[in-house]
């Protein structure tokens, strides 16, 4: 069966399995159903596959909202890990909930979310997440607090390789219900000036008109989102090409480093809007790879190892796929 992909390549698995509750998950386990190997994905919207799967491909339906406590001050809500992202961003932002609104319109879905620890805007999920809530290949269910998930900028515990056989099936958040914002990074507070007010409802739609101006609609142009990550280099390294080039964007981490834009680095090295073949760098956001018509995941390989060169030879920095290859 055919893999959704946001790239919209035309790759298939030996199985596509989709479960819809924690039971059904635990029944397809305790049966023998689950085989090596196998993938659990969510939409898709993350992945590069290189060739098609040779095994099982599985999804997550576990749907659901649910408030678990509340005060004056927070709220703690528990997600189901197939429910769409920007569909959970939207009903906090509904409620007056803060925190979400600046991950608004991120592709994917939310069990994939606290996988990837995404990110946007200067907020990353984990600023929201309480705990993950997770079945094994061996049926055995297990809550992982916050703290036990090794967050790091798009980093988590559940992407090592170890941890390939555990499913997350919920994901429990924290949000605010004073109004607070995260409004200094990017063009957000430029945007929000030419709005009466701020409130959730216009920020979140400041967020969207951002993304849809930068980035290509996924079922128009195939592509998976920013493809690499901001590289964060030594301070030591960033003076000295802050040095070379004085209006380099940063941003500040600590005191021993500073993240630098690879968007920034790419177009600087003349890629944005160039192709590679059937692939290339989106002509509005240069961290986009796109897929121009009947290109496949080798094609998107090669320009990302093109690209890689170019920022390596140019800046001496390394950038990194965000983007997870499947080979």
């Amino acid at each position: 069966m055919r893999i959704p992909n946001t790239f919209g390549f035309d790759v298939k698995a030996a199985l596509y399995a989709e479960y819809d509750s924690v039971e059904e998950l635990e029944k397809m386990i305790a049966e023998g159903r689950i085989t090596s190997p196998f993938l659990h994905m969510g939409c898709g919207s993350n992945l590069l596959f290189v060739k098609d799967y040779d095994g099982i491909v599985l999804h997550s339906r576990i749907g659901g909202m649910e408030v678990t406590a509340e005060d004056d001050e927070q709220v703690c809500v528990r997600v189901g890990a197939g429910v769409i992202w920007d569909d959970f961003v939207a009903y906090c932002v509904e409620r007056g909930w803060y925190g979400a609104e600046n991950l608004s319109l991120i592709p994917g879905e939310t069990g994939a979310s606290a996988v990837q620890n995404i990110g946007a805007y200067g907020v990353e999920v984990k600023d929201l997440i309480l705990s993950v809530e997770t079945v094994n290949i061996r049926g055995e269910k297990r809550i992982y607090q916050k703290d036990e998930c090794e967050y790091a900028y798009r980093k988590s515990l559940f992407k090592k390789p170890e941890m390939k056989s555990v499913f997350v099936t919920y994901v429990n958040f924290i949000l605010g219900k004073k109004e607070c914002y995260t409004l200094d990074y990017g063009t957000i507070r430029q945007e929000l000036a030419k709005h009466p007010a701020v409130n959730l409802a216009t920020l979140r739609q400041v967020i969207i008109d951002i993304r849809n101006s930068k980035l290509p609609d996924p079922k128009v142009l195939g592509n998976a989102g920013s493809f690499f990550m901001n590289p964060i280099v030594p301070r030591a390294l960033f003076e000295r090409l802050l040095h070379q080039y004085p209006s380099m964007p940063h941003y500040e981490v600590d005191a021993d480093r500073v993240k630098i834009p690879a968007g920034w680095m790419i177009d600087q090295c003349g890629w944005k809007g160039k192709a590679l073949g059937p692939a290339a760098v989106h002509d509005k956001q240069a961290l986009v790879l796109v897929n121009l018509g009947g290109a496949t995941g080798k094609d998107v390989v090669a320009l990302s190892d093109a690209v890689r060169a170019s920022v390596k030879e140019k800046f001496g920095v390394e950038i990194w796929p965000e983007v997870n290859f499947i080979e």
